[in-house]
């Protein structure tokens, strides 16, 4: 199966109107760039933001807005400053809670559910219930019919994908895992997670 076609414009409207159903804010745009402007006019100037690693993000250009522009106070420097082996902890907490989170997400089901897969787990705990403010931006061509399908788009496409960036990027040859998964089937904070679904292929 193909992993990477654009959902139609019927299904990206069926998907939007589950996720905010379920309490996720969903807006729909055009384009890559047209997401780039969105999320960052969601994030108040010199608000705390971590970036999560997204090839989503870097590819719009969203990473280096808020990691190199000096506009936002970003996590990601602060983090770069510490030292893994003897603050630890503090990275962590650091990392856990950031008062904006940008990110993406692995899958999208036509139904709102949302599946983000993980080796490490450092993004689940902000996605989750420690940030106040997340905002995705999701390529439309994540969106699945199901959690079965979403499932199998995780390692079928998502996972071989992954352990590619990581051998190039990193040379790591033992490849990705996915080591925890993350499903959100309904938010009770209705402002809390945002979703910016873009009728592009975006990420993996």
């Amino acid at each position: 199966m193909d992993w990477n076609i654009v959902a139609d414009d019927a299904t990206i409207e069926k998907t939007a109107a589950a996720l905010n159903t379920n309490g996720i804010n969903t807006i729909i745009v055009a384009t890559g760039q047209e997401a780039k402007e969105k999320s960052l006019d969601l994030v108040p100037k010199g608000a705390e933001v971590m970036a999560m690693t997204s090839v989503t993000l870097r590819t719009i250009g969203v990473t280096a807005a808020i990691d190199e522009s000096g506009t936002y106070n970003s996590i990601r420097n602060q983090l770069n400053k510490l030292d893994r082996n003897t603050q630890n902890l503090q990275m962590q907490k650091l990392g856990a809670a950031p008062e904006y989170t940008l990110g993406s997400v692995h899958a999208v089901t036509q139904d709102g559910k949302v599946i983000i897969a993980s080796n490490t787990g450092s993004q689940l705990p902000a996605y989750a219930y420690a940030s106040p403010h997340v905002i995705w931006v999701v390529g439309a061509q994540k969106i699945v019919k199901d959690l079965d399908a979403g499932f199998k788009r995780i390692y079928e496409y998502v996972l071989p994908r992954e352990s590619v960036r990581l051998n190039k990027q990193y040379n790591i040859t033992t490849g990705s895992f996915v080591s925890k998964l993350l499903i959100i089937n309904r938010e009770i904070n209705p402002k809390r997670l945002t979703m910016i679904i873009v009728k592009e292929s975006l990420g993996f």
